[in-house]
């Protein structure tokens, strides 16, 4: 799936261009208008997207893992937010670039991280509280981005308002290049983790008797996926929702009982780069894909929430 929605989203758009075309303009062939679309920019916006997608999917396994509940999920959690806090505050008050925004981001993120960590207080492994807690920090970091794009200077403030919307909008290789080194670089502790994380979804005892170091390895954990959601926030905004369904949707078709972390960001990749497509196409004109995360994913947390409240 994710090969044809590539597909289609290198060949479909106000000039639409066929197959043999696009294999032309990526081997270097074809006419110079021609490359330029695909090549400069269709491609790079289908590379974030799916590479942005296997982020989220990977954070919201993580994340999900870790609190042992589907609702476990950065967005939902206020780790997001707190990474949007943190890049709205440089763009407001120091007008950061790229590099500073990122670091704004994921100095946000990891502050959220532990002001949760700590209000969750001495049972805040239990991953209930780690999300009741979550949400009411969200609620709260929402209305502070609110309160300070409304205090800022016009110009400012509508372009962090485009921004917190999430979008792949006017995106290329210039934003593509470092989110993908950071990203390979995240790549390493998550693969080392992996293990440490099965475990532990099997309980405590278990991962001790196992030989799991697991506070060493919760904390690590939480770093990582927090720094995933930054980078795709510091990137493209504020994106909600396919963390949240990406690593169920992927448990489902595993049809096993743990969480898989490549198949969590395969899948993420999938709804990123569809819902992406739709923001482009759908509707005849180009939409922030985080309108239509949102718009989809809205309906899909009520169910969550429902399901697990009657449980």
């Amino acid at each position: 799936m994710l090969i044809a929605v590539g597909l289609f989203t290198l060949t479909a758009g106000r000039f639409n261009v066929g197959m043999m075309d696009v294999v032309d303009a990526l081997s270097g062939r074809g006419a110079e208008r021609t490359r330029m679309i695909v090549v400069e920019w269709r491609l790079p916006r289908l590379l974030l997207a799916g590479l942005l997608g296997a982020a989220l999917g990977l954070s919201g396994a993580i994340f999900q893992s870790l609190t042992r509940n589907p609702l476990g999920s950065p967005d939902i959690m206020g780790f997001a937010a707190g990474a949007y806090t943190g890049a709205l505050l440089v763009i407001l008050l120091f007008a950061g670039g790229y590099y500073l925004t990122a670091a704004g981001a994921i100095a946000g993120g990891l502050a959220t991280a532990t002001l949760v960590y700590v209000f969750a207080g001495a049972g805040g492994n239990h991953g209930f509280r780690l999300i009741v807690i979550g949400i009411g920090t969200s609620a709260m970091l929402s209305a502070l981005n609110a309160w300070m794009i409304r205090r800022a200077d016009l110009d400012v403030a509508m372009g962090a308002a485009l921004w917190s919307a999430g979008s792949l909008n006017g995106l290329g290789f210039e934003q593509l290049v470092p989110a993908a080194i950071l990203l390979a670089l995240l790549a390493i502790p998550i693969i080392a983790l992996a293990r440490p994380m099965r475990q532990m979804e099997l309980g405590e005892d278990v991962a001790l008797a196992s030989g799991i170091a697991t506070t060493k390895s919760r904390l690590g954990l939480t770093l990582c996926g927090v720094a995933l959601t930054a980078i795709v926030t510091a990137v493209a905004g504020p994106i909600s929702f396919v963390a949240l369904a990406a690593p169920q949707i992927a448990h489902r078709l595993a049809l096993s009982s743990g969480t898989s972390l490549l198949l969590s960001g395969l899948m993420g990749a999938v709804l990123l780069t569809a819902a992406d497509a739709a923001a482009q196409h759908a509707f005849g004109l180009q939409l922030p894909v985080g309108v239509m995360t949102v718009s989809v994913g809205g309906f899909y947390f009520l169910w969550l929430l429902i399901r697990e409240g009657r449980r």
